[in-house]
């Protein structure tokens, strides 16, 4: 059975990006795809690595359990809102928290290169705008997008990275949000 874990780093229960979440995991259910939940907004824990990496800080309880769920999974849904061109501080400080040496990836000793610990993986992000897609893409270049894929997802050893970029939500209708709930709902029923 294919196992996604949906990550939600929307701070607002009340977001369309719970909608979106919402709309991906119908359709995996119905697509008989085994699913975990991470919505970061209900973890309780520190979201700065407050002596980064000189000094280890232990992780509370949700992130040691966020972490099993990372390992299971043999795909991840990122969703999440674009704000000041990256994703929100509560995500940005769970991924510092819980992506560590020897969990998602280890460096090698005396060399500039590192071992990747999530080869085989894959991952959709799903990430919605104030701006126009196209504005993002040819004026903005995306910087979101390169961040969670090179510097994040790559890093660690998840090649295949989709995206999924919905804007502009600010002056949608209902019928704009309606379509974009349907696609997602899709893409959950393709695994994809």
């Amino acid at each position: 059975m294919k196992k996604t874990l949906i990550i939600n780093g929307h701070p607002d229960k009340n977001s369309f990006c719970y909608a979106l979440h919402n709309a991906y995991k119908k359709g995996a259910l119905k697509a008989n795809v085994e699913i975990q939940e991470i919505h970061v907004r209900d973890l309780k824990f520190n979201v700065n690595l407050e002596f980064g990496y000189n000094k280890r800080t232990e992780l509370e309880p949700d992130l040691l359990t966020a972490q099993e769920k990372i390992k299971w999974a043999t795909h991840i849904v990122w969703i999440y809102p674009v704000w000041w061109g990256s994703y929100p501080a509560i995500l940005k400080g769970f991924i510092d928290r819980v992506f560590l040496p020897g969990f998602a990836f280890q460096k090698r000793e005396n060399s500039v290169w590192w071992d990747k610990y999530f080869t085989g993986k894959t991952a959709r992000v799903i990430s919605t705008l104030d701006q126009p897609n196209w504005y993002y893409k040819w004026i903005n270049k995306q910087p979101s997008n390169a961040a969670i894929k090179k510097l994040t997802l790559n890093f660690i050893g998840i090649k295949k990275v989709k995206f999924t970029t919905v804007g502009s939500l600010r002056l949608s209708t209902d019928t704009y949000r309606k379509k974009w709930l349907d696609k997602v709902q899709k893409l959950g029923s393709m695994h994809k």
